[in-house]
């Protein structure tokens, strides 16, 4: 069991995670200049006001941390300076890091939030400069609408890297499957419903490298199939082996595109166990990162929460500020949308917004918790209301994204809770 310092330090993590934006709030009526930035990949565009609104400055910002430090230390010499950004990460993070680096207070103010007040400014024109004009008078007029930027956590920010990595592979993966699972099914179908349903097991990858035409397969004979699927798969090997010469004598045919589909399906094969293996790779470092994390005992305490679950909470969550479990919720894309029209539509719809990455992992990790005999329960209780199976998934991850809410606001673990007694 975690020490109690442990919990004490997370729950500390949290508590600032959650006050970030009403700490960034309250000291706006300090500030005496604001500054709107536009990010560019190659420049940026700022622009800055006082408290009157009167512009002090409108010019392009190279992308260059000595030219960037020269310019910010030149308007932070005339006072209080509040920093705002459209984009905090990826070609926004140098600007950050550079005015955090200068002791001022940086924001930014989300995308939606951009469009909305757009929107309400005179004029049709989407240039860098006007941009930057309602950024900064965003920032000096509606402080509700910012989100305060903490100094990045290295631990947070390495995972989002790995995890964003780790993205790309699987879905690297996916269409590396799906696309031998087409050639499959283009020369044999008989055998891709054999092999193409056993795909994510290493063993197929290696008898496509080896054995990858319906010929090659014929020629080696069932027991060299076998000898090798047994290797790879000890206990399926000789009835996989089986079935694939099952369903080898199921078609007597050659398809057209038979020999071309013999060249490309080892080297398809051979990506997907690479990538497979970097990805085996990848989790042993996300492993190490999340097991150094001050969340993490909090985190693993709850059932079904995994590697990859617990690195997606950290990167997503860690801050970002959320004032009740709903607001948790609507961000992961788990609170549903009440649509209301008269009397003729009404009801309750999934969400297709939110954040897609925190929102997958919440529902694979609902999916794996219904071995847990409480979530389980009430994975049963919502299918005997009447829902579908994904939609009792997605009431199962709403409770466990409640739980989580809690344990991080409060720093303490999961507890089970007790049968009431009549």
């Amino acid at each position: 069991m975690p020490s109690l310092a442990a919990v004490g330090q997370a729950n500390t993590e949290m508590n600032d995670t959650i006050s970030g934006r009403f700490a960034l709030i309250k000291n706006h009526e300090d500030v005496d200049i604001f500054i709107g930035v536009d990010v560019g990949k190659s420049n940026h565009h700022a622009v800055a006001i006082d408290r009157t609104g009167k512009k002090i400055l409108d010019r392009a910002l190279p992308q260059d941390e000595a030219k960037l430090r020269a310019i910010i230390k030149a308007v932070a010499g005339k006072g209080t300076v509040l920093l705002v950004v459209d984009q905090p990460s990826t070609i926004g993070a140098l600007p950050v890091a550079v005015a955090q680096a200068e002791g001022i207070l940086v924001g930014y103010i989300p995308g939606l939030a951009m469009r909305r007040i757009a929107d309400l400014h005179p004029g049709e024109a989407k240039t860098d400069a006007r941009d930057a004009a309602i950024i900064a008078e965003a920032a000096r007029s509606l402080p509700h609408t910012l989100r305060s930027i903490v100094v990045a956590d290295e631990q947070a920010a390495e995972l989002s890297m790995l995890c964003g990595f780790d993205d790309d592979l699987a879905k690297q993966a996916t269409a590396t499957s799906n696309r031998i699972r087409g050639l499959l099914t283009q020369i044999h179908p008989a055998l891709e419903r054999v092999v193409g349903k056993h795909l994510d097991h290493p063993a197929m990858a290696e008898l496509l490298i080896k054995y990858p035409s319906p010929d090659k397969l014929r020629k080696a004979g069932q027991n060299r199939v076998t000898a090798l699927l047994l290797k790879y798969a000890p206990r399926a090997g000789k009835r996989w082996a089986t079935e694939i010469f099952t369903a080898l004598d199921e078609q007597t045919v050659v398809v057209a595109g038979t020999g071309a589909a013999s060249i490309v399906l080892p080297q398809l094969a051979a990506m997907l166990k690479q990538l497979r293996t970097a990805r085996d790779e990848l989790l042993v470092q996300v492993e190490t990162l999340v097991e150094d994390h001050p969340l993490h005992a909090v985190l693993t305490s709850m059932p079904a929460v995994g590697v990859r679950t617990e690195a997606r909470i950290i990167t997503e969550v860690a801050g970002k500020e959320f004032q009740t479990s709903g607001h948790l919720a609507s961000y992961a894309g788990l609170a549903p949308v009440t649509w209301r029209s008269g009397t003729s539509i009404r009801g309750d719809h999934p969400s297709k917004k939110g954040n897609k990455s925190l929102k997958r992992a919440f529902f694979l990790s609902a999916f794996a918790a219904l071995k847990d005999p409480l979530s389980r329960a009430y994975y049963d209780r919502k299918r005997a209301e009447g829902k579908r199976h994904n939609q009792a998934l997605i009431a199962l991850a709403r409770r466990r994204c409640d739980v989580l809410f809690a344990m991080l606001r409060d720093g303490t673990f999961y507890e089970a809770p007790t049968p009431k007694t009549a």
